[in-house]
Parts: structure tokens; sequence; C-alpha cells
């Protein structure tokens, strides 16, 4: 029996959780001995021990010991997170139809002023994605795309696209000099919306979120997972505020207005900070259009323009219920963050359970149709 059954269950956000030699053998020759060896602390013992434990399974031909409780096992551990072939079992246990795929660690392999490498190790990873997902159509890999020049970045998202990658994840901190919305960057936009792709923000699109003095407080530091690098309740208060500017400027620049075929979504990030959003940006395109002439220039509220091109996964900890109550049953979408921890054992009880009431169409778009539009299956 699947973890999920009853209905239509498409999955915004799950993950792979990457191995030492995973992403070189993507890279071209001449970047290849620069992408640096994948760093993962002490947590480099539970990866080799999963990856004995993939070996042992493939040579006996069975992965029983999931069966009945495929969402206990997290991380490197779970199934499928990291062989290809096991995650599509993975996802006849977890009774999911789509599931969008995205790294974990890898793009640490190659980041920073490195030019070079930086392009290099974006076209291997994005490879990589590709190839995860390529023998089961119910895998979306998710490309990674940094702002790098126009030009170039025009050309690793189409290559990407052209690799069999069905999203695009993009940073929510801005280009180092022009807004994403500068007339430079149509090009950029205008690739998605022609190759019907979304683009997708995700939890650590801009690193700079709360200051670091806010942890300098005297106290002991810990985060989820126990070892202070990760989220914590302070940064969670925060998470938001990145693409909150960053959408901000997108509806009100006018960005959906001229690209009225883009879709974006907003992974990891929670939602219940779109209920007030909205009202914020309709009180700003109403405040300032006096004084702004492309917002007088858009002929939609700014909220409608989120409603037809943008959608959220919210955490299983959030009132869902609540949120389609204030906003409507369009925007919203089911995720598991698998095999990540911090999707919990259970996000279905969770979401059921805050969803009381909710009418069962309402639940339908949570857990399929926003999920179909976004990706438009």
């Amino acid at each position: 029996m699947p973890y999920a059954e009853g209905r239509t269950y498409y999955d915004a956000d799950s993950h792979v959780m990457e191995i030492d030699d995973w992403l070189p053998q993507y890279a071209d020759p001449d970047v290849r001995e620069k992408i640096r060896p994948l760093y993962l602390g002490g947590a480099g013992k539970l990866a080799d021990k999963a990856k004995e434990d993939a070996a042992r399974r493939r040579a006996e031909g069975t992965s029983t010991q999931f069966d009945g409780n495929v969402m206990d096992a997290k991380g490197w551990g779970a199934l499928g997170a990291f062989d290809k072939d096991e995650r599509s079992h993975a996802l006849d246990l977890l009774g999911f139809h789509k599931q969008l795929v995205f790294p974990t660690f890898a793009a640490g392999q190659f980041a920073g002023d490195d030019a070079e490498l930086l392009v290099g190790g974006t076209r291997a990873l994005n490879r990589a994605m590709a190839d995860f997902c390529a023998d089961d159509d119910r895998l979306i890999g998710v490309a990674s795309i940094t702002w790098l020049d126009v030009d170039t970045t025009v050309q690793l998202t189409n290559e990407a696209i052209d690799a069999g990658n069905g999203a695009v994840m993009i940073p929510s901190a801005p280009p180092k000099e022009k807004s994403p919305t500068h007339p430079d960057w149509a090009p950029f936009w205008r690739a998605l919306e022609e190759r019907d792709v979304p683009f997708l923000l995700h939890i650590g699109g801009d690193r700079r979120g709360l200051r670091r003095q806010f942890h300098n407080n005297g106290k002991p530091v810990s985060d989820f997972l126990g070892g202070g690098e990760n989220i914590r309740a302070k940064d969670y208060m925060v998470l938001h505020q990145s693409p909150e500017a960053f959408l901000s400027s997108l509806v009100l620049d006018g960005l959906f207005e001229d690209h009225p075929n883009l879709r974006g979504g907003v992974i990891e990030l929670g939602a219940m900070w779109v209920v007030p959003w909205l009202r914020r940006l309709d009180i700003a395109q109403g405040t300032f259009k006096r004084t702004e002439p492309t917002l007088q220039s858009l002929p939609l509220k700014a909220s409608e323009y989120v409603h037809r091109q943008l959608r959220f996964t919210p955490f299983p900890t959030e009132d869902v219920g609540w949120m389609i109550e204030q906003c409507g049953d369009d925007l919203f979408l089911f995720s598991s963050d698998y095999p990540h921890p911090e999707g919990g054992k259970d996000p279905l009880a969770r979401f059921e359970a805050s969803m009381a009431g909710v009418p069962e169409a309402a639940k339908d778009r949570f857990y399929s149709g926003n999920f179909a539009d976004l990706v438009s299956l």
C-alpha cells in the first residue's frame, strides 16, 4: 500500500542526495579536475554507509526493507536518495504521480569567482539532474541557473532544458548590477516563456538571510539537524523576505504583464506570508501609481498577476485551510521535501489536518491541479 493514495498527488519539492563521485562524471574534461570534492563533514560517514547499503540491495535485488515505511528513512539512507533506479521504486511506495527533483549540495562543488568552473559546474549539474530523472517520466529535473552575463545565462538555460530538465531554479538574490526586470534580462525571461518551462525560487536562493549578529546572542547554537548550520527559528522568520522582494519587483515592474505566459514557483520558503503580501502589493500599486508610470500602465491589479502566474509550497506546519480561505485555492502546492528530514515523516497528515472542511475540489487543486498549471502538464 503506498503512502499516498485515493487521489492524484504531485510533489513540488524533492531532492537528490549527492555522493562524492556523482557530479564530476557529467563535467566536460577541461573542467572535471577543477570541481571540488563534495564536503559533507560528519555526514560523510552516513553517505558512505548508504552507498554500501544501496550496493548490497542491488546485488541482492531487493529493497523490501522500505516497504510500508518509505517516509521513515531520511537523507542518504532513504530509498532512491541518490540511485535513480531506486528512486522509481520509492515513487511506487510514496504514491506520488509526479515529483520535482532539486539538487542538495552539489552547487558547493563549483560556486565561487572562477567563471570557467562556475559555468562548467553548472552545465555538469544540469546534465546530472536531467539524467537522474530521464528514465521515469514521473520525475521532473530542476536545473540550476545563476546570474552570469545575459548571453551565458540564456545559453545555459537552453542547454539545461534541451537536456531534459522541466524547470529552472534561479536565485532570489538579484543580479549584481541590474534588476532582473531590466530590459537587458528580457532574453532570459523570454526563453523560459517560449520554452514553456517555469522558474523556481528555493530556500538558499539568497544566502544573506538573517544577519549573523542575531545568532551571536550568548546562547547555545543548534538547528533542525543539530549542527548550527541550517535553519533555526529566527532564520525561519525571515525566509520569505528575499523571494518577496524579488517577486514584488517582477510584479510591480510589469514583467508578468510583458510575459503573460511565464510561470514561477516558490518552493520550501513557506507560504503563509503570501496572504498579507498580496494585499500589500495592491496597496503599493494604488498608492504609488500617480508617481510611477509603470504602475499606471498595468491593466490588472498587482495581486491578479500573482494568481495568474505564481504558485507556492506551504510548510506542513502552516494552516493551508486558512490560506485557501484568504487567497483562494489556486496558489498553493503540496510538497514532501523527500528525502530531506525537514518534510517530516507524515506531511500528508499535517496538511489534511489543516484543511478540515476545505472542499474536495480545492484539495485536488492543492495536491495536483496547481502543480499541473505550474509545469504545464
